[in-house]
């Protein structure tokens, strides 16, 4: 397999994964809205938004990710991705500060990277695009 094909396939993997998370954080917002609502209060410092907002708040992100994960508008796309995720780690600092109490947290960086490397690379991921 040539290095070109060996690239898009592992960057098609990493988009995938990303997006299963991504998918999932936008879910929570429609299913469990209270839940969302504890985590922007938690991390965002963010307090008194409605369910509506929520599912408003879902929609744009659920719009962002359908758009990353078809591989449209790569630099925007992934950009919005790579940002998204880049608030959520930084905002989870101080979970860093107590490692063992919060190992899970720490799952945040290698996704990070990745994000970053889609961003960086978008234009050698060529699997399964529209753009």
């Amino acid at each position: 397999m040539s290095s070109d094909r060996r690239i898009s396939v592992a960057l098609l993997l990493l988009r995938l994964s990303v997006f299963m998370v991504m998918l999932m954080w936008t879910l929570d917002k429609f299913i469990n809205p209270d839940h969302a609502a504890a985590v922007y209060q938690n991390f965002y410092l963010i307090s008194g938004l409605s369910n509506q907002m929520f599912y408003i708040i879902g929609a744009i992100q659920l719009v962002i990710i359908l758009g990353f994960v078809a591989g449209f508008q790569k630099r925007w796309t992934y950009l919005l991705v790579l940002f998204l995720h880049a608030v959520s780690t930084f905002s989870s600092f101080p979970k860093y500060l107590a490692p063992f109490a919060n190992l899970l947290f720490f799952a945040a960086w290698p996704m990070l990277a990745a994000c970053f490397t889609l961003y960086y690379l978008r234009d050698m991921d060529t699997l399964w695009t529209v753009d």
